[in-house]
C-alpha cells in the first residue's frame, strides 16, 4: 500500500458520510490510546476511571445516533452502519461497561498496578466486536475478530499469579488460534473460487453453478467452524468450562456475553453461504449443543463451570434461528426475523448473564468457596437482595415467563414452527426444560437449603457501583420479559 492510498482510506474513513458510521469504533479506540498515555503521564492515573467510563458511554451513544439515521455502506461498501449494527453497537458498549464496574474492587493488590492495561484491553474488546458485526468483508471480519480475541486471551491470563488462570489464556490463546487459521483458510478457499471477499458480491452470486463447486462448499464450511467455535457450539465447547472458570469473573463475563453476540451479529447476515441443503446438519448441531450443554452444566457443582455449560447451550437455541433461515430457502424475510429473534435473545442473555457472573465476582471477594453450590447454601439469610437478583437471573436463564429469557426463546421457536420444523421446536423446548434443573438447584440453594455455621459471620457489604450495575441488569431483565414490544420497535 503506497502513501497516497493509504491517505485516501484515512480520507474516506474520516469523511462526512463515513465518520457517523465508524465515530463509535474510533471513540473506542481513541479510549483504549488514552489509557496508554495515562501510564506515561505523571499524575493522570486518577482519571483512568473518568476515561474509561466516558469512552464508553461515547460509544453508546454514537451508536444510539445511528438507530434513526444509519449511514449505511460506507468505506466502499466493506463496512455498514443499519439499525442492527448500531443495537449490537449498543449492547456491546452497555455490556462491557456494566462488566467493568464489576471489576472495580476485584483485583487484589498485585493485579492493582497493571489496572490500565487491563482497562486498555476492556476498551479494545467493544472496538473489536463492533467492527465485527458492521463488517461488509471477510478480511474486515477477521481484523475485528483479532482485535477482541487478543485482549480477551491477555485477561483471560491476567491473574499471573494463579495457575488456572495462566492456562485458561494459553488454552484460549492456543484454541483462538486454530480457530482463526480455519476461518481464513475458509476465507481463501472462498476467494479462490469466487474472486472476492465482499459479502454483498457473495450473496448476489449465490444461485450460480460457482456456488456448488467443492470449493466454495469447502470454503463456507471452514468459514462457519471457525466462528463456531466463537459461539462455543458443539463439537467446538470443551474449551469453555475451563476457560471461563480460569478467567477473572469479571472478563469472563464480557467473554459469555459480548463474543458470542458479535459471532452470532455476524454468522447469522453470511448464513446465506450455506446451502439449503445443510439445514437438516445446522438443526442437528444446535441441538447437540444445547444437549452438550445442559447435561454438562446438571452435574456441575461450580457455578460458574455450570453457567459455562448454560452458555454452550444458549448459543445452540439461537443456532437453531440458521436452520430455520435455511429451510426457508434464504428468503430475505425470514433472515430478517432470524436476526431479530437473535438480537433480542442476545440482549436479554447480556443482561442475565452479566448479573449472574457479576454477582459471583462480587460473592468472590468473600472467598471462592461462595460461587459454589454448597457456598451459596442459605445465602439469602446473609444478603437477601444479592439471592433475590440471582433468583430472577436464574428464572430468565431458564426461560420463565415476565423474563427477558422466555420471550427469546419464543422468537427463536417462532422462527422454527413458522417454517415447518415441528420436531426439532419440540425438542429444542424439551431441552430447554432439561435446563431448569441446574437453574432451579441455586434457587434451592439460595433459599431453602440452611446456612453453614461457618459462614454466619460472612456478611461483606454490597458495594455501591457493583449494586447499581446489578439493578441495571435486573431491570433490563424485567423490561424486556414486562414490554418485549419496545425493543422490537427499535428493530423496526
Amino acid at each position: 500500500m503506497t502513501f497516497q492510498s493509504t491517505q485516501d482510506a484515512f480520507d474516506a474513513a474520516f469523511s462526512t458520510a463515513a465518520l457517523p458510521a465508524v465515530l463509535p469504533a474510533v471513540i473506542l479506540s481513541v479510549g483504549a490510546l488514552l489509557m496508554l498515555l495515562i501510564e506515561i503521564v505523571p499524575g493522570a492515573r486518577a482519571s483512568r476511571p473518568i476515561v474509561v467510563l466516558a469512552t464508553l458511554v461515547g460509544a453508546l451513544f454514537a451508536n444510539f445516533t445511528q438507530l434513526s439515521d444509519p449511514a449505511g455502506p460506507v468505506l466502499d461498501g466493506i463496512y455498514a452502519s443499519t439499525p442492527e449494527t448500531a443495537i449490537w453497537g449498543m449492547l456491546f458498549a452497555a455490556g462491557a461497561l456494566l462488566a467493568w464496574v464489576y471489576s472495580i474492587g476485584y483485583y487484589g493488590e498485585k493485579a492493582r498496578p497493571f489496572l490500565a492495561e487491563h482497562d486498555m484491553l476492556f476498551l479494545s474488546a467493544p472496538a473489536g466486536m463492533t467492527l465485527m458485526v458492521c463488517s461488509q468483508d471477510l478480511l474486515m471480519f477477521f481484523v475485528g475478530l483479532e482485535l477482541l480475541s487478543l485482549p480477551l486471551y491477555a485477561r483471560a491470563a491476567f491473574r499471573r499469579e494463579r495457575h488456572d488462570s495462566v492456562e485458561a489464556g494459553l488454552k484460549y490463546f492456543l484454541l483462538g488460534a486454530f480457530a482463526a487459521a480455519t476461518y481464513l483458510f475458509g476465507a481463501s478457499l472462498l476467494y479462490l473460487a469466487t474472486g472476492t471477499i465482499s459479502v454483498m458480491e457473495l450473496k448476489m452470486m449465490m444461485g450460480d453453478t460457482i456456488t456448488t463447486t467443492p470449493v466454495f462448499l469447502a470454503g463456507a464450511g471452514l468459514l462457519v467452524a471457525g466462528i463456531f467455535f466463537k459461539i462455543s457450539v458443539f463439537p467446538f465447547h470443551m474449551w469453555v468450562p475451563d476457560v471461563y472458570e480460569g478467567s477473572p469473573t469479571p472478563v469472563t463475563t464480557l467473554m459469555a456475553t459480548g463474543t458470542k453476540a458479535a459471532a452470532f451479529g455476524f454468522l447469522i447476515p453470511i448464513s446465506f453461504l450455506l446451502p439449503t441443503e445443510a439445514t437438516g446438519l445446522i438443526a442437528a448441531i444446535a441441538l447437540l449443543t444445547m444437549a452438550a450443554g445442559n447435561l454438562g452444566a446438571l452435574v456441575q457443582t461450580n457455578i460458574k463451570r455450570m453457567l459455562a455449560y448454560s452458555g454452550v447451550a444458549h448459543a445452540g437455541t439461537i443456532l437453531l434461528v440458521i436452520a430455520g433461515y435455511l429451510a426457508s430457502g434464504r428468503d430475505d424475510a425470514i433472515g430478517e426475523q432470524a436476526l431479530h429473534a437473535a438480537l433480542f435473545y442476545l440482549a436479554a442473555y447480556l443482561f442475565t448473564s452479566t448479573g449472574s457472573f457479576g454477582l459471583l465476582a462480587m460473592l468472590e471477594r468473600d472467598g471462592e468457596d461462595l460461587t459454589t453450590m454448597r457456598g451459596i447454601r442459605g445465602l439469602a439469610r446473609r444478603r437477601p437482595a444479592v439471592a433475590a437478583a440471582m433468583t430472577l437471573f436464574m428464572l430468565s436463564l431458564g426461560g420463565i415467563p415476565a423474563t427477558g429469557g422466555f420471550f427469546g426463546k419464543w422468537f427463536v421457536f417462532t422462527v422454527l414452527v413458522q417454517e415447518g420444523m415441528y420436531g426439532v421446536a419440540i425438542l429444542g423446548a424439551l431441552m430447554s426444560v432439561v435446563a431448569l434443573g441446574y437453574y432451579l438447584r441455586v434457587i434451592v440453594n439460595l433459599w431453602m437449603e440452611p446456612l453453614d455455621e461457618a459462614d454466619t459471620g460472612r456478611v461483606a457489604p454490597v458495594t455501591l457501583p457493583a449494586g447499581i450495575a446489578t439493578a441495571v441488569c435486573a431491570l433490563g431483565v424485567l423490561v424486556l420479559g414486562l414490554m418485549p414490544g419496545w425493543f422490537l420497535d427499535l428493530l423496526g
